[in-house]
C-alpha cells in the first residue's frame, strides 16, 4: 500500500516543471461549443477552482464558429474551465460585456473580474478605456464609473492592483505607442496620470504586450515592444511607488545560456517574489521557453520545461497553489495559425493537501455529485467544497 502511495506521489512530483495537456471535458449545463475555439490576444485569471477565460480573436472563419458567431473575427465571451471536474463551460452573464475584445487587460479581485482597455475591429480603430466588472460568482456585468484623467484608448497595456490601487502601464493606439503610466484609485474610482520625476531621455521605452510584476514597493516591466521590435531582458525598468521615480535594474544571466531572448506577446504569472514568462514571440520566431527571475536577487533561471505548443498572443494565469495555466496563442506564423489548447504546469512543488486532492478527484469523480452535506460528513473541508461546487 505504501509504495503504490510513493508512486502515485512521484508521479505528482513529476509534473513539475513539465507541461500536462487537458482534454477538458464540456459541462453537463453547456450549448455550443464543448470548449472555446481556438483564438489569440485573450486573457485569462484564475482562483483556486477555476480558470476564466475572456475574449480573443481568430480570423479563421469557421474556427472561429462561422455564421454562428456575430461578432467575428472576435470572441465576445467568458469561458470557465473547472478544475475539479477538468470541464468547460461558456458562461451566461447579465449585464454589457465589453467589446474590445482583443489585448485587453484583466485582472482578478475577490470575485470580480476587471477588465480595461484593449481594441475591436478593425484594430486600432475602436479601443476602449473603461473598466468593465464582471462578478464571477453572480455572472453580472458592471461598468466602473470613474472620474479623472482616463489613459487613452489603448490596447496591449499591462495592469495590476497593488495596495488598492490599479495601475495601468503602456500600450499603444494602433498608431502611437505609450509610455503613460496610470493610477485608479479603487476605493474613490478616480484615475491620475502619474508623471514620474525622470527626465524625458530616462523613460522606459514606449511599448505594448509586455507584461508587469511587483513587490509592493516597485512595478517591473517584463519585455513587450512595439510592431517592429521586441525589448531585451537583460535590463528591466521598475518604477518606484515611493519616490514615483523610474529605476533601470540591471539583471543577471543564467550562468551557461545567458539571457531569455528579447520577447513581445508572452505571458507572465507572479508566485511570491518569483517570477515567470513564457512563450511570445522575438520579431523572427516563436518561443516556447520557460523562465523564472526573483525580484530579490534578479537572477534569471531558465527551467527545463518547453511548451509542447510553442506560441505568443497566448494567455496564462496561476492559481493560488502555484500551479500555471496556458490557453490558446498563434502557433505558426505563416499559416496564421491558432490553437485553443489548454496545458498545466506546476511551478511550485505541490503541497500535500494538492497532491490528496488531485488523487481524490482522480479516484472518485463522482464527489462533485454529492451534497454539501454529505461532503461536509465525508470529511472535506468548506473550501475544498467551494472548489467542487
Amino acid at each position: 500500500m505504501s509504495s503504490s502511495r510513493g508512486a502515485e506521489n512521484t508521479k505528482c512530483l513529476d509534473q513539475l516543471n513539465k507541461f500536462e495537456k487537458l482534454t477538458g471535458r464540456p459541462s453537463l449545463r453547456a450549448s455550443g461549443h464543448s470548449a472555446p475555439p481556438a483564438r489569440s490576444g485573450h486573457r485569462c485569471v484564475a482562483n483556486g477552482s477555476s480558470l476564466y477565460v475572456f475574449g480573443g480573436y481568430n480570423p479563421d472563419y469557421d474556427e472561429s464558429g462561422g455564421s454562428e458567431n456575430e461578432d467575428y473575427p472576435l470572441f465576445r465571451e467568458l469561458w470557465r474551465y473547472h478544475f475539479a471536474t477538468g470541464t468547460w463551460q461558456q458562461m451566461r452573464t447579465e449585464g454589457y460585456m465589453p467589446r474590445e475584445l482583443a489585448s485587453m487587460s484583466a485582472v482578478l479581485h475577490g470575485n470580480n473580474l476587471l477588465v480595461f482597455g484593449g481594441t475591436g475591429i478593425p484594430f486600432g480603430e475602436s479601443n476602449g478605456n473603461e473598466v468593465h466588472v464582471c462578478n464571477v460568482k453572480y455572472k453580472r456585468w458592471s461598468l466602473l464609473n470613474c472620474r479623472g484623467k482616463k489613459p487613452n484608448r489603448i490596447y496591449g497595456q499591462a495592469m495590476a492592483i497593488i495596495n488598492g490601487y490599479l495601475y495601468v502601464f503602456g500600450g499603444t493606439t494602433g498608431y502611437i505607442y505609450s509610455t503613460d503610466l496610470h493610477r485608479l484609485d479603487l476605493t474613490t474610482r478616480e484615475w491620475i496620470h502619474l508623471k514620474p520625476n525622470n527626465s524625458p531621455d530616462d523613460l522606459p521605452e514606449e511599448r505594448y504586450r509586455h507584461e508587469i510584476a511587483h513587490d509592493g514597493q516597485r512595478i517591473y516591466i517584463l519585455g513587450g515592444g512595439t510592431s517592429w521590435t521586441s525589448y531585451p531582458l537583460d535590463k528591466i525598468h521598475a518604477y518606484n511607488l515611493e519616490t514615483n521615480s523610474w529605476e533601470e535594474i540591471t539583471t543577471k544571466p543564467h550562468d551557461k545560456i545567458g539571457f531569455p531572448a528579447a520577447r513581445r506577446c508572452h505571458s507572465s504569472v507572479q508566485i511570491g517574489n518569483d517570477v515567470f514568462i513564457c512563450g511570445g514571440y522575438n520579431g523572427e520566431q516563436i518561443l516556447g521557453d520557460l523562465w523564472k527571475i526573483s525580484l530579490q536577487t534578479f537572477q534569471w533561471t531558465k527551467l527545463p520545461a518547453v511548451m509542447p505548443e510553442p506560441a505568443y498572443f497566448h494567455c496564462a494565469a496561476v492559481t493560488p497553489a502555484g500551479c500555471m495555466y496556458v490557453h490558446g496563442g498563434v502557433v505558426n506564423i505563416h499559416e496564421n495559425k491558432r490553437t485553443g489548447s489548454l496545458f498545466k504546469i506546476w511551478l511550485v512543488v505541490p503541497s500535500l493537501l494538492e497532491l490528496c486532492w488531485e488523487q481524490l478527484l482522480k479516484s472518485f469523480p463522482q464527489l462533485v455529485q454529492l451534497s454539501t452535506v454529505q461532503l461536509l460528513n465525508l470529511g472535506l473541508t468548506q473550501e475544498l467544497i467551494e472548489r467542487l461546487k
